[in-house]
């Protein structure tokens, strides 16, 4: 399929833009970037916030250092399609899609690839249709958080887990997903279902029917003193396929639970790189761990079996949640920075969002 380009002139973009590491954020013009090969420009409804859209200026140098100022962040996007460039077949104008923004990649390293904005550059891989039952606000809750959850399960440098499908084989295998009521967990616990896996989870106590909702066979309560003991005789014979640590302070006990309980002795954490390296080193016998860094599916296989392969019919049917439940802090790129410093706050069981 050739490009189908608006009639007229391009539109009139507008980002919210860092204009260095530990600078405040600043709304101004942006200019509209066509789409390339395999990519298409998304007019932005809904945007999902998280912490890496926040993060302090020494966060950068840690975490990103390659980002080039100025930089346009923001990885959950959810709006329509405007534009689509050469070679993409999925999609046309006016399209409802969800879609994971790569611009922060080191591979991309792209301001026109950022969520923060009215005009979005996506990676047709990388986006889904929602259906029409589905708002944008609910569906800006997925991308970043259903992408990380993706790559720890199922890259082979993560868990290796077998992929979703629309009709899975029941598997004897248990996946432990600690920090269930997360963005991340909330996504996992339905990935690993929708393979076929049963699931043991952990929250606090109210969120224990949230996460049964998604598919958890059993709950534990990440408080307990006894919670590595109590996970322990929840999977039971397993065996245990994998395991993902979610949240602070979440690796050694599920390192603890990978030693003692029986089969796969993998775990993928969710923690900055740096951390999971240092913790790792902690890592009882034949307990193996790896790091999770959320856009890594996108060059891989992992990305379009989530984002084409399965997703676009599991949410369609009902089979896949949008979750967790989003919760608009404003709209407009202005009300984005203020978002974020409620999300530094804490939130569980929910996902912000901001309306465009």
């Amino acid at each position: 399929m050739t490009s189908e380009t608006p009639p007229g002139p391009a539109p009139e973009n507008l980002a919210l833009w860092l204009p260095k590491r530990g600078r405040p954020f600043e709304v101004g013009p942006a200019p509209y970037t066509r789409p390339g090969a395999n990519e298409v420009v998304v007019r932005a409804r809904a945007v999902g916030l998280n912490l890496v859209d926040g993060i302090p200026g020494v966060g950068y140098r840690l975490i990103l250092p390659w980002v080039t100022f100025p930089a346009v962040i923001g990885g959950d996007v959810a709006g329509e399609v405007v534009e689509v460039g050469p070679g993409v077949v999925r999609f046309r104008a006016g399209d409802r899609v969800l879609g994971h923004a790569l611009g922060l990649e080191r591979s991309t390293n792209r301001a026109a690839m950022g969520a923060f904005q009215r005009y979005v550059v996506l990676m047709d891989h990388m986006a889904s249709p929602i259906p029409d039952f589905l708002s944008f606000e609910q569906a800006a809750v997925l991308p970043l958080q259903l992408s990380t959850a993706a790559t720890g399960l199922f890259q082979r440098d993560g868990l290796g887990l077998a992929l979703p499908t629309a009709k899975p084989p029941e598997r004897r295998e248990t996946v432990l997903v600690w920090g269930g009521s997360t963005g991340v967990g909330s996504n996992a616990i339905q990935l690993a279902r929708n393979a076929g896996y049963r699931v043991v989870a952990t929250a606090s106590p109210r969120n224990f029917d949230y996460l049964r909702g998604l598919g958890a066979a059993a709950t534990i309560d990440r408080n307990s003193p006894a919670a590595v003991d109590e996970l322990v005789a929840a999977i039971g014979e397993g065996p245990l396929a994998g395991s993902l640590a979610i949240g602070a302070g979440s690796l050694p006990k599920v390192m603890a639970v990978a030693a003692r309980a029986p089969g796969g002795k993998r775990v993928s954490s969710a923690a900055p790189g740096l951390v999971t390296r240092i913790l790792a080193l902690r890592a009882p016998r034949g307990v193996a761990v790896s790091g999770i860094w959320g856009g890594a599916l996108k060059d891989n296989e992992v990305g379009p079996a989530i984002y084409a392969d399965f997703l676009p019919t599991a949410l369609a049917t009902g089979v896949y949640r949008a979750e967790p439940q989003a919760e608009i802090v404003g709209d407009g790129l202005d009300a984005i920075p203020a978002g974020l410093q409620r999300l530094r706050k804490g939130v569980s069981a929910r996902k912000l969002v901001v309306t465009l």
